[in-house]
């Protein structure tokens, strides 16, 4: 068996983009946002579609494929939706079932393709429109706080991603003995 430290990613293979300590505030959090983002996509490497489609437990419907189309909604309804104003429709989740990012995800290569490029392009988006933003205190409409700044939305993101990438941790520890990062 694996020594535990012998699981983790050698600090020179490592993907990711290390995040400068000292940096202005845009730069630190857009950095820590993409190593966030860089993490997930760390966690899912490798993996065919059955093993990205792997459910966690039986009643519950997360995957780590269910996490990239989440994580593409997510990433839509902060960045597009609500900071830019775009009137955009769910790509995965339905008013009937807003589970469906992880519910309906499946171990089809096509599916697990269309996942990455819908999530691909939604970063990008995002990191477009953060990185024409001149101002983090640029507001956004959202519906339960009437308006959140760009800061905000930044800072929240990194939540969302660090919250879901423990749950990658322990999904991708289930499949292959795979840990941290």
């Amino acid at each position: 068996m694996p020594k535990f430290a012998d699981l983790f990613v050698a600090p020179e293979n490592d993907p990711r983009t290390d995040v400068s300590a000292r940096a202005d505030e845009k730069t630190m959090l857009v950095g820590f946002l993409r190593w966030q983002r860089q993490t997930l996509a760390l966690k899912c490497s490798g993996l065919d579609p059955r093993a990205l489609a792997r459910r966690s437990v039986a009643f519950s419907g997360l995957s780590l494929l269910g996490l990239v189309r989440h994580m593409a909604e997510v990433e839509r309804i902060w960045f597009r939706d609500r900071m830019a104003g775009q009137r955009t429709t769910p790509h995965y989740d339905t008013g009937d079932h807003p589970d469906a990012a992880f519910d309906d995800a499946a171990p089809d290569p096509e599916m697990v393709a269309e996942a990455w490029r819908i999530w691909q392009a939604e970063v990008d988006f995002a990191e477009a429109f953060v990185a024409q933003a001149t101002d983090l205190d640029a507001m956004g409409a959202d519906p339960s706080r009437s308006q959140v700044t760009l800061r905000w939305v930044l800072i929240h993101m990194v939540e969302e991603y660090a919250r879901h990438n423990g749950h990658a941790d322990f999904l991708r520890q289930g499949i292959d003995g795979a840990v941290g990062q």
